[in-house]
């Protein structure tokens, strides 16, 4: 479980096949505190660490990540946006996070505002029951609000501090954004459509 709230940015230093799974690299601040077996959120992505070495870590993502996540399109020195699991006892700034992304979504438009970014994406319209206008949503690990929210569009604003210690000040119009929508509505709609 994550908050969506960006605790360091990752480099990525590998990426090799091994059958139809990714292993990588990543080079993190963190890495001399991470253990065997931890959860990691990679913009977004959850993925366990499951070798050490120096300021390194591997993980390695399965043919299902590779399909729902934009994790194919990662480049070696790319940055990334990394959170460590949420530990018990600690604040919860964000919302509540799997790091099991829903999909991706292309960014449709980057404005710079007075103080601030504004940035809007657009997503396959099967989705759109999971995000209300005012609520949670997680882009490429990030807890952010949307709003004007449409079928297939929403936007985020994105303040100072998030876009100078986040992929935020990385991301161009045309790229493609892991989505992770909020647990909580996932549930509400399943049960919804299980009272029918």
């Amino acid at each position: 479980m994550f908050t969506g709230i960006i605790e360091t940015l990752g480099t990525v230093k590998s990426i090799t096949y091994s059958g139809t799974n990714l292993e990588l690299w990543i080079e993190a601040p963190f890495t001399q505190e991470l253990q065997i077996d931890q959860s990691v959120a990679h913009n977004g992505i959850c993925l366990t660490v499951v070798e050490i070495l120096d300021k390194q870590y591997r993980v390695t993502a399965v043919k299902e990540t590779i399909e729902k996540t934009n994790i194919i399109d990662w480049k070696v020195e790319d940055l990334i946006n990394l959170e460590r699991a949420l530990k018990l006892g600690d604040r919860l700034d964000g919302h509540f996070v799997q790091g099991h992304v829903d999909t991706t979504a292309g960014c449709t438009e980057i404005k710079q505002l007075t103080g601030s970014w504004l940035y809007e994406f657009e997503f396959s319209k099967e989705f759109a029951p999971l995000i209300i206008e005012k609520g949670s949503i997680c882009i490429n690990g990030v807890s952010l609000t949307a709003f004007n929210v449409k079928k297939k569009k929403f936007a985020v604003t994105i303040i100072p501090y998030t876009f100078e210690h986040t992929h935020f000040k990385n991301l161009r119009k045309g790229d493609e954004v892991n989505l992770e929508f909020d647990v909580l509505g996932k549930y509400f709609l399943r049960k919804a459509i299980l009272e029918k």
